[in-house]
């Protein structure tokens, strides 16, 4: 059993900035890559950043510049440095991962539960 788990998510100021962890858990042989989705209310999740084992990094276009993900393989843990947030950034966060839970299984996608992301004045 894999779990992850969010959290960093909060209440911000339009320019300011946030940073977001995802914690894997549980019995595990391999993650492999990871991914940051959101989703608004009443909008399709949509992908925001996703990262490889070795570290090969892609961006939605909304977000690059202003949106860092990296990873700590040692942890088991992904990070989204969020900076220069804007009101349109405003959703529910979510970790995603491929993972292979036992020797010679195929890939299992395991989500997280969410971390709520608001930007407001």
């Amino acid at each position: 059993q894999v779990q992850l788990v969010e959290s960093g998510g909060g209440l911000v100021q339009p320019g300011g900035s946030l940073r977001l962890s995802c914690a894997a858990s549980g019995s595990f042989v391999r993650i492999n890559t990871m991914g940051w989705y959101r989703q608004a209310p009443g909008k399709e999740r949509e992908l925001v950043a996703t990262i490889t084992t070795g570290g090969s990094t892609n961006y939605a276009d909304s977000v690059k510049g202003r949106f860092t993900v990296s990873r700590d393989n040692a942890k088991n843990t992904m990070y989204l440095q969020m900076n220069s947030l804007k009101p349109e950034d405003t959703a529910v966060y979510y970790c995603n991962a491929g993972v292979v839970v036992t020797w010679g299984a195929r890939l299992s996608d395991v989500w997280g539960q969410g971390t709520q992301v608001t930007v407001s004045s």
